[in-house]
């Protein structure tokens, strides 16, 4: 059975890159991997789909056929995706590699707040092994409030889809040292990061529950990866199997058979 992998996060933070430099990879280790691109307002792709929505549904076309918004038209495109998905399923079980890679849309009201991408993805991944990749933007979460920020919309995705996550930190290569150093010291100790919140007098929580909160949200586990220089995927990858096979390495699996 192919394991799935979900590529999350906001607009700009990477997951078009990251995919197809994940397919890259897990090819280079000798294993089959296929794209399913489930954005259908992406004009342009780094990588050459296997499965494109796009082919169902245009978010363009439904913009203009409807006088909608690129917002509206997105979530209306995927109301409509949601109609065709057995095609779109039969479609990708065509396919049999080792690895699906989803790559999602930006906008992610679709999946923390509507019921549309859990479906579709559900839908999609049946009873197979799964992990979602919450990506983000290492150059944002240099402020410390915009880190929360991102965290808590990790955790909120993660409890739309109650899959396993790993979080993804991306951009690293853009990211001066001694503020990866501090990103990594708020990883590694949240009260570190409750500390440089700013003017945390105006957030909802007290101190000693934004502590306790960043306790939780940091139980992810945490990668920090460059889509430029491939820096950090082997730990993606084994973080991955962690969560997908147990921590069998790769050698250890076959390509999946053509029925």
């Amino acid at each position: 059975m192919p394991y799935y992998i979900v590529v999350l996060g906001t607009a700009g933070s990477g997951k078009t890159t990251l995919s197809g430099s994940l397919r890259e990879y897990l090819e280079d280790h000798s294993l089959d991997a296929a794209i399913v691109n489930l954005d259908p307002a992406v004009e342009k792709l780094p990588y050459d789909p296997d499965v494109d929505v796009r082919d169902y549904v245009d978010a363009r076309e439904v913009m203009e056929k409807y006088g909608l918004g690129p917002n509206g038209a997105l979530i209306a495109s995927m109301d409509m995706l949601a109609l065709k998905i057995n095609d779109l399923r039969e479609e990708i079980e065509g396919l049999r590699p080792n690895y699906f890679i989803i790559d999602t849309p930006g906008q992610m009201e679709v999946f923390a707040f509507r019921e549309t991408g859990p479906i579709i993805l559900n839908s999609i991944i049946g009873e197979n092994r799964r992990a979602s990749l919450f990506l983000i933007d290492g150059l944002q979460v240099v402020n410390p409030n915009n880190l929360l920020s991102s965290l808590l919309l990790s955790a909120s995705v993660h409890a739309r889809l109650a899959y396993p996550q790993i979080n993804v930190v991306t951009k690293t290569d853009l990211i001066p040292g001694d503020e990866l150093g501090k990103i990594d010291e708020y990883f590694e100790d949240p009260y570190s990061l409750a500390e440089a919140l700013n003017s945390p007098g105006y957030l909802i929580w007290s101190k000693d529950e934004i502590e306790l909160l960043l306790e939780k949200l940091m139980l992810f586990d945490v990668v920090k990866v460059s889509n430029v220089s491939g820096e950090g995927l082997d730990e993606l990858y084994a973080a991955l199997q962690r969560v997908l096979a147990g921590g069998e390495d790769y050698y250890t699996e076959e390509p999946n058979p053509v029925l």
